[in-house]
């Protein structure tokens, strides 16, 4: 790999005579990783059904390294959401968030989903999940994935960060933010990712996320924890950037993220071959943060995650904890940027189109038929967080804000669309669903030619007739979606965009 003549003399500088070793990376393979989605099933359960071979990744629990000459993307298994393909060292900042149950979580630039979905997992359906991203085809992606993976409690948002700090000043327990990036830890998985350093380099990206970052931490709660992730390696993108943060604000305070040796084995987890941060590196920036030594010292508390040290890409994470009882003053300087003028070709890709949707609860009627079917559910659909908007039904979140003036991809989980006395139920609910939470099923075998045929949208053939009404289409005991039965036809009601090609 050719890598830029800059960023090979400032690695240099920086890791001495470790640079030869970082080198070697570049003569290993790229690992491909998936991420098992325990809203659907255990890492344990999975490794017995799992048609492809795996490897455990020793630092998160439900990770694992898969071939890269498999196909995970194309099995059944990967449409009824029971796992995320991910790359394996970008698991771990959602996994060493601390997430509980009823928390509200803030995924600030959450495109395309890898790191949202686990957080939603996390929750188990308590709480609320808010994933934003300001880029609107990006947002897009994050919201099939959202919904692929059956996570019910979330908020999908497309919107700059500056904007979500006045509806949700001191609102979200736990935050996190994988920052756009030059994303120098991608370079062997992704050339591109080269052209786009070349392009705007370390500067450029050192500066939005000081400004990404200063809006998160006025969204968080005192005594809330705030995780910032970027897959690079220069310090004034990752260490200078949690420095200046406490520069400004000196409530928030960096803490361990790696659980202590013991409490590793306990949980059957490693994390060796991990680094930790590099303030010394602060010195060689061309203008170092200006907070005191004790800080300083912090941010050997970070995180990094080097390609030559682990069986993954670069990586650094900061866990940062917001304290009750200090100072909120925060010392402002002109850094925002200019979200017209930001790249679109990389993580940091801001174009903001998304559709503005109302969120006031209205008073549209919810059709009989809509009832109907909710009473078949065997869920709790309480009346009062159901919501229409254009004939859709929704079920809202519980603890929502005002959130008139946002562009809204999706409020909480949406049920489905009330047509001319009848209603049919979305994909979304379907990916929502258990076995236990629905009558009618129509369970295939994983080998069954009927499997890929419902989703590739095409026409199923069946031995036995099924009674009319909507059945939900599994893979053994995972739902894949609708299917609409009436008077021995079949109508294959799997959503269009999402088809297997």
């Amino acid at each position: 790999m050719n890598l830029p003549k800059l960023f090979e003399d400032r690695m240099r500088k920086l890791l001495g005579e470790e640079y030869e070793e970082y080198l070697t990376c570049y003569t290993k393979p790229y690992y491909g990783g998936l991420r098992v989605n325990t809203l659907k099933i255990t890492p344990e359960d999975f490794e017995r059904i799992c048609p492809f071979s795996i490897k455990r990744i020793p630092w998160v629990r439900n990770g694992y390294y898969y071939d890269t000459g498999e196909q995970p993307a194309k099995h059944p298994y990967y449409y009824g959401g029971l796992y995320y393909i991910q790359e394996p060292s970008a698991m771990t900042p959602a996994s060493l968030l601390p997430i509980e149950p009823g928390d509200k979580v803030l995924d600030l630039c959450a495109a395309p989903g890898g790191k949202s979905t686990e957080l939603g997992a996390r929750l188990r359906g308590e709480g609320l999940l808010v994933s934003n991203d300001i880029s609107n085809s990006r947002a897009k992606a994050l919201l099939k994935n959202i919904e692929l993976l059956g996570i019910r409690n979330s908020l999908v948002l497309s919107e700059a960060p500056s904007k979500l700090e006045s509806y949700f000043e001191g609102y979200f327990d736990k935050i996190l933010i994988d920052a756009p990036c030059s994303g120098e830890g991608m370079f062997r998985k992704s050339s591109s990712m080269i052209k786009n350093w070349e392009e705007y380099g370390v500067d450029y990206y050192s500066q939005l996320q000081k400004d990404i970052i200063l809006d998160a931490a006025k969204m968080l709660k005192p005594g809330g924890y705030l995780l910032y992730s970027t897959c690079t390696f220069s310090p004034e993108e990752n260490e200078g950037t949690i420095a200046y943060l406490m520069e400004q604000y000196p409530q928030f305070h960096v803490v361990k993220a790696i659980p202590e040796v013991q409490q590793q084995k306990i949980a059957g987890i490693s994390y060796e071959g991990f680094d930790q941060g590099k303030p010394q590196w602060l010195k060689k920036m061309s203008n170092p943060p200006q907070i005191t030594e004790d800080r300083i010292e912090e941010l050997t508390n970070c995180v990094r995650i080097w390609p030559h040290k682990t069986d993954g890409e670069g990586h650094f994470i900061a866990l940062l904890h917001k304290n009750v009882d200090e100072p909120t003053e925060v010392v402002e300087d002109d850094l925002r940027i200019d979200t017209e003028k930001m790249p679109q070709k990389s993580a940091g890709s801001y174009s903001m189109k998304a559709r503005s949707v109302p969120s006031v609860m209205n008073k549209s009627t919810v059709s009989e038929e809509a009832l109907e079917f909710i009473k078949e559910l065997k869920f709790p659909v309480p009346e009062e967080l159901l919501y229409v908007h254009e004939d859709r039904l929704y079920l809202l979140p519980e603890g929502l804000p005002d959130l008139k003036g946002l562009r809204i991809l999706r409020q909480g989980l949406l049920l489905g669309e009330m047509k001319k006395q009848r209603f049919e139920p979305a994909q979304a609910l379907g990916c929502a669903l258990s076995i236990e939470e629905y009558t009618k099923l129509l369970k295939l075998d994983v080998e069954d030619p009927n499997v890929v045929r419902y989703l590739k949208g095409e026409s199923i053939e069946l031995e036995d007739e099924l009674e009319d009404g909507w059945y939900l289409v599994c893979v053994g005991d995972f739902p894949l979606g609708w299917l609409k039965a009436a008077k021995g036809s079949y109508k294959n009601k799997y959503t269009p965009g999402w088809r297997w090609v």
